[in-house]
């Protein structure tokens, strides 16, 4: 098992305060299925640095974890494909 840590950031215009935490939720069960959380850190509600898919704000979560080498290429394929992601990054620890 190694230790990795990820930061999402989804997408908040249209979508309510549930539809966040849906994801949030979402993610942290996926991890949770191939390994083991250490710790999701929600760092709420941000500007962004420069304009995404034209969206101004984004919601951080930072979810540390460990797992197989294998699976954040999986992550990180998921939340490509995953609507309401605007952005991710795994990184080793």
């Amino acid at each position: 098992m190694v230790k990795y840590e990820s930061i999402f950031v989804f997408s908040v215009e249209g979508k309510s305060e549930e539809d966040v935490n849906a994801l949030v939720e979402k993610f942290k069960a996926l991890i949770e299925k191939h390994g083991t959380v250490e710790s999701v850190d929600e760092w709420g509600k941000k500007k962004l640095a420069y304009l995404i898919n034209d969206e101004a704000e984004g919601y951080y979560v930072l979810y540390n974890f460990e797992c197989e080498p294998t699976f954040p290429a999986e992550l990180e394929r998921i939340a490509g494909i995953t609507d309401g992601v605007l952005r991710s990054i795994v990184v080793k620890k």
